[in-house]
């Protein structure tokens, strides 16, 4: 996508949708999906609208533990900066487990307003994080389909997952991109896509020139892989692409008929991670990038109906229940929630 000198001196078109309520709360729980290295949780966060106060409960996915992780306890983990990335936007957090029945999982989809499938290290089809995303994943399918809206955010690691479920093929790539910021190269669909249209034309601009997406990756999604795959395709349209030298790989995504977004890069780490380390970027405006992902994200939350039976189970789910564990500023997660 080429921005003109036009582009960057207009002002940003005022897109705003508002929902308003009175007298009333709407939660919104997102679940952010842990890796089998850990069992992270289901995260939660209040957005505040005007004078209107949106709950919003996201989830997040957890992971199973590593052995080489001397910090670990119990089986799974989810990093501090993906709930501070959420809760930065306005949504409480929900801690999504691994090891729970399909009965428990759709119980919890029902509860909560967003799923996100967090970065780290796990197998994309024998892992329980796999088994417990897929059955995320599915039940966000039917939801949508059937005219209840639920988002999916997927980063690194889980932006890859968004292609794997869709799939049910392991076909990345092996990618010189393990901390590395880049600039992304915008495709003709970003300008009108759900994800980008809200951001400022300055930050479009910055995205596109500067090196401003960190990327932790040893893995990727390949362009000639999208383009030789009928389903992907189809399911799937490619809003911003990177080259490590050798192979085009998909950056970021958005499907077409479903509220389902997947970003290679790490929109999360320049507020919240500050290992000293090629790839990490902690400009103005890589904050201000952070928070626009972020609030797109919880925005997208804001649209679905689902909830919790009561207060007294919101309560129980809620992130707040968890004391994350601080791991040293050398560490690529600063921060850690650990799970039993």
């Amino acid at each position: 996508m080429q921005l003109t000198e036009a582009d960057v001196a207009q002002p940003p078109p005022v897109t705003t949708q508002r929902r308003m309520y009175e007298d009333e709360y709407v939660y919104v729980r997102v679940c952010l999906l842990f890796h089998p290295s850990s069992r992270i949780g289901q995260i939660m966060a209040p957005f505040h609208l005007d004078t209107c106060i949106l709950l919003h409960n996201r989830c997040i996915l957890a992971q199973e533990n590593i052995p080489e992780d001397p910090f670990a306890r119990g089986s799974s983990w989810i990093a501090g900066s993906v709930v501070k990335f959420l809760e930065s936007a306005g949504a409480r957090v929900v801690p999504v487990r691994i090891d729970r029945t399909e009965e428990e999982y759709a119980k919890l989809f029902h509860s909560i307003n967003g799923l996100m499938l967090p970065g780290g290290s796990a197998d994309l089809q024998t892992s329980e994080h796999a088994r417990a995303a897929r059955i995320f994943f599915e039940l966000a399918l039917k939801a949508n389909d059937a005219g209840h809206y639920f988002p999916i955010w997927g980063v690194c690691l889980g932006h890859q997952l968004l292609v794997v479920l869709l799939t049910d093929q392991n076909t990345r790539v092996l990618t010189d991109t393990m901390a590395v910021a880049l600039p992304l190269t915008f495709t003709e669909e970003a300008k009108s896509s759900r994800l980008f249209r809200g951001f400022p034309r300055h930050l479009m601009k910055s995205l596109a020139e500067e090196n401003l997406a960190p990327h932790f990756h040893k893995f990727s999604v390949s362009m000639q892989e999208y383009n030789d795959n009928v389903k992907i395709k189809t399911f799937y349209k490619v809003l911003s692409t990177n080259n490590d030298g050798n192979t085009d790989f998909i950056s970021t995504m958005e499907a077409y008929r479903y509220p389902f977004y997947g970003v290679q890069w790490h929109p999360e780490k320049a507020p919240f991670e500050w290992i000293d380390k090629p790839g990490m970027v902690h400009s103005v405006t890589a904050m201000a990038i952070s928070f626009y992902s972020a609030s797109f994200f919880v925005s997208e939350a804001m649209k679905s109906d689902h909830r919790f039976s009561s207060a007294l189970e919101e309560d129980e789910a809620l992130i707040y229940n968890f004391s994350p564990v601080f791991r040293g500023q050398k560490s690529i997660f600063m921060e850690k929630y650990y799970f039993d």
